[in-house]
């Protein structure tokens, strides 16, 4: 069979047949000559001058522009040049793109221990306003699992701000590299959460991060964070336990019903039950029955969720959006 000729061009063809065509050109006098492209060699220097001249750019497309441009280069440059560069600068967000760099070099192959080199300096860092950069600048990487116990001395730090900035990186790595699938990455979020010592950053964690696929060691840590005496921190585990893997939904729920019954905070009882639903779906529904007197407060609560998975959906986010439908139904004609 004869093949149809292909009128496709890459952009590097399209680009010669277009300056052919350019220099057979006949010249016309009333047009001015183009300026003449200058080429630039690529340096951490001119770099940095020009990230240095644009951060004050009106342009958010420009300014994010720059951000990109030193982590996508960091393979081309001096890895010496850009290592004594990380070292002296002294401006956030130079600090924290320079930092994108090294990091890149080590995920790419080029500079093994690149991120080496910036994990050290979010530890060593005097500044706590350029620690919380450098972390930053781990958000999204692989960070997460190669770095030891990294997060879990992270959470303890001193500053507030680098203490939230690590929370954060956990969160948004176990949903956007992992997908909440990777157990390594969700026991060391488990792991950090534990280890933290104030309680915002241990409750912004969990709340946040999907447990389908923790181990069981980490599981029976959650649990253990069941008795934490802040309230925000046992939402946010029973939020967490709701999620938990099916070898370990027997226990979780044992854990979840005996809290329900003592605990005083609706908040954590509305996490609690939410959790019960999650775990058990449509099979959930006589332990929901049972819970039902124990706070008249939430009966209208409990109700919801009873009519909800009543109704057999197979997905819980399908089953999140029939209980939002309802509790805005319910809000329409006054039901509390």
């Amino acid at each position: 069979m004869r093949r149809r000729p292909s009128f496709r061009l890459s952009k590097l063809a399209l680009g010669t047949l277009l300056c052919g065509a350019l220099a057979r050109a006949p010249a016309v006098a009333s047009t001015p000559a183009a300026p003449m492209l200058v080429g630039e060699t690529c340096s951490v220097a001119g770099l940095l001058e020009k990230l240095r001249h644009g951060l004050d750019s009106p342009s958010a497309a420009y300014r994010r522009y720059l951000r990109n441009l030193l982590r996508e280069a960091a393979v081309t440059l001096p890895a010496v040049e850009l290592r004594a560069a990380f070292a002296r600068e002294t401006h956030p967000v130079l600090v924290e793109q320079l930092a994108a760099a090294l990091v890149a070099r080590t995920e790419r192959g080029a500079d093994p221990s690149g991120m080496q080199t910036v994990t050290e300096r979010a530890l060593r860092e005097p500044d706590p306003t350029l620690r919380a950069a450098v972390v930053r600048a781990l958000r999204r990487t692989s960070a997460l699992e190669n770095s030891g116990d990294l997060y879990e001395r992270l959470v303890r730090d001193p500053a507030p701000a680098v203490r939230l900035e690590a929370a954060q990186n956990l969160v948004e790595d176990n949903q956007f590299v992992y997908s909440g699938h990777h157990g390594p990455a969700a026991d060391a979020a488990v792991a950090a959460a534990a280890a933290a010592t104030d309680p915002q950053v241990t409750a912004k964690i969990l709340g946040s991060l999907s447990t389908e696929a923790v181990s069981s060691s980490a599981a029976g840590t959650l649990r253990g964070l069941l008795r934490s005496p802040d309230t925000a921190v046992r939402e946010a585990v029973a939020t967490a336990l709701g999620g938990v893997p099916a070898a370990e939904a027997t226990a979780a729920r044992e854990a979840l019903l005996t809290l329900y019954r003592s605990e005083r905070d609706r908040g954590v009882r509305r996490a609690i039950l939410g959790a019960i639903a999650q775990l058990g779906f449509a099979r959930a529904i006589p332990e929901l029955r049972q819970l039902r007197e124990v706070d008249p407060g939430l009966t209208t609560e409990v109700d919801l969720w009873i009519q909800t998975l009543s109704l057999g959906l197979p997905e819980w986010s399908l089953i999140l959006r029939e209980k939002q439908r309802l509790e805005q139904q319910a809000a329409k004609h006054g039901v509390r």
